[in-house]
């Protein structure tokens, strides 16, 4: 069975580093396992690996796909399997828990790509009503995981059902690993993290973040990700810019405690807390019982 090293953690706690430095240690490439650093021009807002960065190191999955186009779970799980099935140690980096979890599980996609035009069959329906359909033509659905305001996952839901006669819950989890793995969470003192995510949006602000984003608007694109959506209400005038990167400071915080539960309650993880002021201290410690993982 073919060997994954994971690298992951939220933003602003040192995973390129990291990652970096263990690919140069055990000669290996950096599969990107984040959701948005596979879109090209959304560099800043998306924290992407810089040339600098890399120092030389290949990194795979980014800037390969058009921003506005459609990239899903199951597209980075055919691409990354493509990688780690030629490679006895492969090694990703990222913090987008289910694209993980789906390239190293046996984690099932059976319907197609969505529809962009099915929704238009259902324009006329509120959300409830939207929801409430859902739970008539799928009473099993779980309602702890899909809420009615999700609109966009209730149209998936729906779409899936039609065309698979299965529910969306029904097919894509199965706990089989097809890989062994080691899983590197590195988490931090979570007010020392929050400070360190504030002053990275800030930074990002200085290196010309709403530049990055007003392209992308004026281009009719606008991703649905943290650092590019807080954007538009300011863009149509109903927010200030201080509201736009306050909100984007607290969305960060919030998917970082998201993050660490995942990878928590989802995965065998091993959790290091990072010293900031000594990266190569939990670089050691981490070299270490990989060592003896690897033997």
């Amino acid at each position: 069975m073919n060997k994954v090293i994971v690298v992951c953690g939220p933003t602003a706690v040192g995973k390129t580093y990291i990652s970096i430095k263990l690919a140069k240690h055990y000669n290996l490439d950096v599969i990107s396992g984040d959701s948005v650093s596979v879109y090209k021009d959304l560099n800043i807002g998306s924290a992407k690996p810089t040339k600098d960065e890399m120092d030389g190191v290949k990194h795979y999955l980014i800037d390969c796909v058009n921003p506005g186009d459609e990239y899903s779970a199951f597209d980075f799980q055919k691409e990354a399997r493509k990688i780690m099935d030629n490679n006895e140690i492969s090694l990703i980096c990222g913090g987008t828990g289910l694209y993980i979890q789906s390239a190293l599980f046996n984690y099932e996609f059976e319907a197609s790509k969505r529809d962009e035009s099915f929704s238009n069959k259902y324009s006329e329906y509120s959300n409830q009503e939207l929801f409430e359909l859902l739970l008539s033509k799928d009473p099993n659905i779980d309602k702890n995981k899909l809420h009615p305001n999700n609109r966009k996952r209730v149209l998936r839901a729906l779409e899936v059902l039609e065309e698979t006669n299965k529910s969306i819950h029904s097919f894509n989890k199965n706990k089989e690993a097809l890989y062994d793995y080691y899983i590197i969470y590195l988490s931090m003192d979570r007010e020392k993290l929050y400070d360190r995510i504030n002053k990275r949006v800030e930074k990002m602000m200085e290196e010309g973040l709403i530049d990055e984003v007003k392209g992308l608007y004026d281009r009719g694109i606008y991703p649905h990700a943290i650092g590019y959506q807080e954007f538009i209400p300011y863009f149509e005038g109903v927010s200030t810019l201080d509201m736009a990167i306050d909100e984007i400071k607290k969305n960060t915080r919030h998917l970082a405690k998201r993050q660490e539960t995942w990878f928590k309650n989802q995965m065998d993880s091993h959790f290091y807390n990072v010293d900031v002021n000594d990266l190569d201290k939990t670089l050691n410690e981490i070299i270490k019982d990989l060592d003896g993982w690897l033997k």
